[in-house]
């Protein structure tokens, strides 16, 4: 790994490349420790840029250079300049044919970018700068060529030889081995490449496209997982039908194939034609997924295919663009998910995300734009805020345009921009100029970092019987950022009776419904709405189906709330209205607990909590998410100064109140969702499994004195050793290992007998391990770093041990003897030498360490300083300088 800190990168100097790409022909003579890579490249001077040509400056890291020949001349040392991150020839001619050989070590590529083993199969990871790491090349999204590549290798170990695109020769060679050749008809960047080679089997499927093109569906996984890819495969089905159907998009290759890996960094990769997946998205049975898996598949299966237009046919002109392909590629997949399942419980889970990880990084030192203006280090910009705040503003340009101008929007920006690299700007331009709406203010969505805040205020007059409401925008500084300007905001709300029914906001126009929701444009720092005929006092209902990313202020009393709670005919906002209840209650027992006075729960809330649980004619998913409690994180980012111990105090008390009582109804409703039929995943199957596990996790909760109540325990214990589908054994074995020591290593070393064969079901064993609130879950943590299943190698296991306890254990991780943040510098250390994408993520839970009490901030930064005297990467260097700037 070369070290040293790059400098920043700006939005500002981009400048158009000074040569371009016709055509890239590949060949790899594949070996585990000496691949030789040789490239031919057809380039020439971009006509934009005036003679005479300027030096040819080509990116490459890690690489041996072993040729280079320019239009058949073979070039010396002293015919270019080599760096560690560079190859440069000055005097090229304006066209011209470059020939480079490089030689890599696959092998000892830990980082896992660019070419590298995973089970001793060859992959590759290229975005977003990992092709540099195989050959030298113009490494950026703009430079867009058509790839032809050759594999060599050798047959009885790699019988499977891949690539994107479309097979177009195979033959045998000596010595035991042979060659395919794919070719991509289509433009791509670099970053799009992808390689496969190893010894996996080939699960097979056809789809037929709307014009009666077949299309052959391959997914290709090691032996041992052949039995568990029909529900990718089925996912994949769906995601082309409905691309078809809901934005008229047809798949454009011969082939479309899928590969699973076990060493992967990220979820999965959209090569076009070739989709390398981390097998945790790929691979599932009833016995081996639970219902979560089930539908993380189905949604990131669909993700990867939906890039295939939003982000390989269209691309992105640099990485500071990288939301025009992440934010509408999520958003798409969201839909997606809404359309196969339930609809209000898919955009809750959505919020979720937004709320407790976006909020949070838009509050702290690693806050950005969705379209960044500056960076150090790209990978550190694959975040919660350019993916999933980044599909909230395609949402909210859909809700501004309303369906129809939205689609007709998406079909000029498609028919303007296919093959070409653009950005966030021209995706604006084309939704407006197709829709016909003003969205200059919206761009400020794209530009300012933050968290906007709403605060509401309203006055009912009873003889006029008018209803002013009025709202005031503003958005906290953010690093870089002091004062922002207004945003341009969609405040979906409607208004209520005392019945709980919508009033009529606008008469009903003819052969029409009268509008009872309207989408109130705040473009302005304050504004006021006035709506007539209003003939009694209502209750607001406010940012239905959360139709912004904001925080709001000042909108209801607890009364109010409890009163959405139950008659809201909105999902989002019943849930939400839910959770505030529950949140007030929470912070306020936070208070109390640091004033060493009782946490008491009001029988209204416990009053309001059981009519939930049991309003069976209600969705159970959505019962479920109700019934869940905000989580830790999102309590905590309520605090001016965060009480890890104090928030986590407070929410097992409320956990434990519920469990006393209500046990009788939560015993009532877990009982009637059992189901001893086969398991099949469905929404409304996974709902009612949700639901009587929450209701299970509830009754089986330890309580501060006297431990969990041992029938309950029991009553897990059986659904345990059911053992009929993962759902169930998990949620089971989780509830009691929280609960009981005893029972819990009984329990966990039944399931290791049983799934130690299996690396994906044994991450689920470690990260319930690693966030138990039990004592010593540092020590737990750190003996199971030393257990055979571990490796510092594997982004899966790293993410399921240490993230899991860093991130979602906030007592264990937040220890006022500061050991847990020791105990994390000391693993980033580590993984800043073999991979520094993932050491630099899991550095998140220390980033904020200006929000917690004096004590602990002392031991977080000493932490921070430590790491940053002793790693050299420039993802983790950039994380530190900011946290402690």
């Amino acid at each position: 790994m070369s070290g040293g800190k790059r400098p920043l990168t700006y939005l500002a100097d981009y400048t158009p490349p000074d040569y371009l790409v016709a055509t890239v022909d590949l060949r790899f003579d594949l070996d585990e420790s000496a691949t030789r890579v040789k490239s031919r490249l057809r380039m020439r001077r971009n006509p934009d840029i005036p003679a005479p040509s300027p030096p040819l400056v080509l990116q490459g890291e890690h690489l041996l250079l072993r040729q280079v020949v320019l239009d058949n001349h073979s070039l010396t040392e002293s015919d270019y300049r080599l760096t560690p991150t560079t190859l440069t020839i000055d005097g090229v001619p304006a066209e011209f044919t470059l020939e480079i050989e490089t030689q890599i070590n696959p092998a000892d590529n830990t980082a896992l970018e660019g070419l590298y083993l995973s089970g001793g199969n060859f992959c590759t990871q290229c975005e977003a700068e990992g092709f540099r790491r195989i050959t030298y090349f113009p490494d950026r999204p703009d430079v867009m060529a058509r790839f032809t590549t050759t594999i060599v290798a050798h047959r009885r170990r790699y019988p499977v030889l891949l690539a994107g695109g479309n097979r177009i020769e195979a033959g045998e060679l000596a010595d035991g081995r042979h060659f395919v050749t794919w070719q991509d008809p289509f433009r791509k960047p670099c970053y799009l490449f992808a390689l496969v080679a190893g010894d996996l089997v080939r699960i097979s499927d056809t789809f037929r496209t709307r014009s009666g093109r077949p299309v052959a569906l391959d997914i290709y996984v090691e032996k041992q997982n052949r039995d568990k890819c029909d529900h990718a495969m089925a996912s994949l089905k769906k995601a082309m039908a409905w691309d078809e159907e809901v934005y008229g998009l047809e798949y454009d290759l011969d082939t479309y194939m899928i590969v699973a890996v076990d060493d992967f960094n990220m979820g999965a990769m959209e090569n076009k034609g070739l989709n390398i997946f981390n097998s945790k998205f790929v691979l599932a049975r009833p016995d081996t997924a639970t219902d979560a898996d089930y539908a993380a598949i189905e949604g990131v299966i669909a993700h990867e295919y939906f890039h295939n237009w939003t982000g390989n046919r269209i691309t992105c002109r640099d990485w500071f663009q990288l939301s025009l392909k992440e934010g509408l590629t999520v958003f798409r997949d969201q839909e997606f998910s809404a359309d196969m399942g339930s609809r209000p419980v898919q955009r809750i889970k959505d919020v979720s995300v937004i709320r407790s990880s976006q909020f949070r990084e838009d509050a702290g030192p690693m806050a950005h734009p969705v379209r960044p203006d500056s960076y150090m280090e790209i990978n550190n910009f694959y975040t919660v805020t350019v993916y999933n705040k980044g599909a909230e503003l395609i949402r909210m340009i859909h809700t501004l345009l309303g369906k129809e101008l939205f689609f007709k929007g998406m079909r000029l920006y498609i028919r303007r921009h296919d093959g070409q690299a653009v950005t966030c700007d021209h995706f604006i331009r084309a939704m407006a100029d197709g829709s016909g709406v003003d969205l200059d203010r919206f761009r400020n969505w794209y530009t300012q970092a933050g968290t906007p805040e709403i605060r509401v205020s309203s006055v009912y007059d009873a003889d006029k019987a008018t209803y002013d409401l009025t709202l005031e925008q503003s958005c906290p500084p953010t690093p870089g950022q002091e004062k922002k300007q207004p945003f341009h905001i969609p405040v979906a709300m409607a208004l209520l009776d005392g019945r709980g029914r919508e009033m009529e906001l606008a008469p009903a126009a003819k052969n029409g419904a009268a509008e009872t929701t309207r989408v109130l444009e705040l473009r302005r720092e304050r504004q006021t709405f006035r709506f007539t005929g209003i003939d009694e006092k209502p209750v607001l209902s406010i940012l239905r189906n959360f139709s912004a990313p904001v925080r709001v202020s000042g909108a209801y009393e607890d009364a109010e709330l409890a009163f959405l709670l139950a008659h809201d005919s909105d999902p989002f906002n019943r849930w939400d209205a839910g959770q505030q209840l529950a949140l007030r209650l929470l912070l306020r027992g936070v208070d109390r607990l640091q004033q060493g006075k009782e946490f008491t729960v009001p029988e209204n809330f416990l009053a309001a909590f059981r009519n939930v649980l049991l309003a069976e004619e209600e969705d159970a998913a959505f019962r479920s998410l109700v019934l869940t409690l905000p989580t830790e994180e999102w309590i905590a980012q309520q605090l001016e100064v965060i009480d890890p111990v104090a928030v986590s105090a407070a929410r097992r008390r409320l956990q434990s109140r519920i469990s006393r009582e209500l046990a009788p109804e939560l015993l009532r409703i877990y009982q009637r969702n059992q189901s001893h039929a086969p398991y099949r995943y469905s929404a409304e199957a996974a709902g009612k499994r949700r639901l009587k596990n929450i209701c299970l996790s509830y009754l089986a909760h330890r309580h501060e004195e006297g431990g969990a109540d041992r029938e309950n325990l029991e009553l897990c214990r059986r659904q345990y050793l059911r053992k009929d589908n993962m759902t169930d054994v998990l949620a089971a074995l989780a509830a009691v290992v929280h609960a009981d020591a005893e029972l819990g290593e009984e329990l966990l070393a039944d399931f290791e007998t049983d799934w130690r064969q299996e690396p994906l079901v044994m991450d689920k064993w470690l990260a319930i391990q690693a966030t138990s609130p039990l004592d010593g879950a540092l020590d737990r943590v750190r003996n199971l770093m030393d257990h055979p299943l571990f490796s510092m190698d594997n982004p899966n296991r790293i993410r399921a041990l240490i993230g899991s306890f860093c991130q979602r254990n906030q007592a264990g991780f937040h220890d006022e003897s500061g050991a847990g943040y020791a105990f994390l510098a000391d693993q980033v250390i580590t993984l800043d030498r073999k991979n520094p994408q993932i050491a630099s993520r899991l550095l998140a839970p220390l980033t904020s360490w200006r929000r917690y009490d004096a004590h602990r901030r002392q031991f977080m930064r000493a932490a921070l300083q430590r790491i940053g005297r002793r790693t050299s990467s420039t993802d983790v260097g950039e994380v530190i300088a900011k946290s402690l700037a």
